[in-house]
């Protein structure tokens, strides 16, 4: 039996409500909980297709429960769903393969008739989860080098995929609180965008003009996406990681008029004709800058560097009129002497990324000034 491919949180939407849920009421009715999923996968995103499911795809599900009914149930809800979940739904099978050490640990689905089944109903406490994913408590308020450690990539995750049933509350409650950056911390990571075009743009035309095309590509490519992760950021938009980043930069208002600005950059051959299509990019961006309306309005053409024949954006005046506009202490003082932005902005690491353990270690480049932010100062 080929089953129909059907979106990854519509067939979570699908286990909880025609297998889990039913499940779950007729043993412990009163009991507290939420279901979701959320977290890793592309069908958090929604970018997810049939070729996702060819490896750790299918029906699966996450339940959180409260610290006390975790340490109680938690065991006794994975044997009862072992015992009485249906084999499959709509033709997606709930049973799935052991984790293959040979490849990360991966499962994939595994069509059974008969005894039980080896589901993937993830059952853990919120606070479990968002320590192990997010490394921080599930009511913590955030506090500036936590905004700035936790990638983009993984907050659109959280504020991302579904929610089926929130019983506890936490899980809403955090959604709503990471919802987007505080308005400084904004402000702040406008500025380090900025601040990274500010620093490469007259480089593209230097290294073509020695006849390096190489590097100029080099160059237009990391420009081109700094454009891309500002747009988002204008956008109020958590960036994913490069898999979909392209995919979801498509889905903002400004891409039908960036985008073709943008392949021209990375299909030019010759560096005055990747600064000649570079350059109104640069301008449509500065006119973004001002219909957000948080500064006064600024010039919008590009202008030249120096008197070479290098032609660049207005960033550093955006930097300016920005930073100008950051109340906070600490955020300014990021502002002004550490403007590198949020750890995606200055690292595309994967393993830096990905790994909890490893990104927090980044809150020492905040440090010095980071203590004195104050998250409910930021409500804007």
């Amino acid at each position: 039996m080929t089953a129909q491919f059907i979106k990854g949180i519509r067939l979570a939407e699908l286990f909880y409500t025609e297998a889990v849920q039913p499940i779950i009421a007729a043993r412990y009715p009163d009991l507290a909980y939420t279901a979701c999923l959320i977290g890793t996968g592309s069908e958090i995103l929604g970018f997810d297709t049939e070729m996702s499911a060819d490896h750790h795809w299918g029906a699966r599900l996450m339940l959180f429960l409260s610290d006390d009914d975790h340490a109680k149930y938690s065991n006794t809800i994975k044997t009862l769903l072992k015992h009485h979940l249906p084999y499959d739904i709509r033709g997606h099978s709930t049973n799935w393969s052991a984790p293959d050490p040979n490849d990360g640990g991966v499962q994939m689905p595994e069509l059974t008739t008969q005894g039980i089944v080896n589901h993937r109903v993830e059952i853990n406490t919120l606070d479990g989860f968002t320590q192990a994913y997010l490394g921080i408590n599930a009511d913590a308020t955030l506090t500036l080098t936590d905004w700035l450690t936790i990638p983009a990539q993984k907050l659109r995750t959280i504020t991302a995929g579904a929610v089926y049933h929130d019983g506890i509350g936490d899980l809403t409650a955090l959604r709503e609180q990471v919802a987007y950056y505080p308005h400084d911390v904004w402000l702040y990571l406008m500025v380090s965008g900025w601040m990274r075009i500010s620093q490469e743009e007259h480089l593209l035309g230097r290294a073509g003009y020695v006849g390096d095309e190489l590097g100029a590509r080099l160059i237009g490519a990391r420009l081109v996406h700094d454009i891309m992760n500002l747009c988002f950021l204008m956008e109020k938009q958590y960036a994913p990681y490069s898999k979909w980043f392209g995919t979801a930069f498509n889905l903002l208002d400004c891409a039908e008029a960036v985008s073709p600005h943008l392949d021209a950059v990375l299909s030019a051959q010759t560096w005055q004709t990747r600064q000649e299509a570079i350059i109104p990019a640069y301008e449509l961006l500065a006119e973004k800058h001002n219909t957000l309306a948080i500064t006064d309005k600024i010039e919008t053409s590009a202008i030249q560097f120096h008197t070479r024949p290098f032609m660049v954006s207005r960033a550093n005046d955006i930097i300016n009129v920005l930073t100008a506009k950051i109340k906070n202490d600490a955020v300014k003082h990021l502002a002004k002497h550490i403007p590198i932005g949020a750890v995606e902005q200055f690292s595309t690491s994967t393993d830096f990324l990905s790994h909890t353990r490893i990104t927090r270690k980044a809150v020492a480049v905040y440090q010095d000034k980071a203590h004195e932010f104050t998250n409910t100062s930021q409500k804007k």
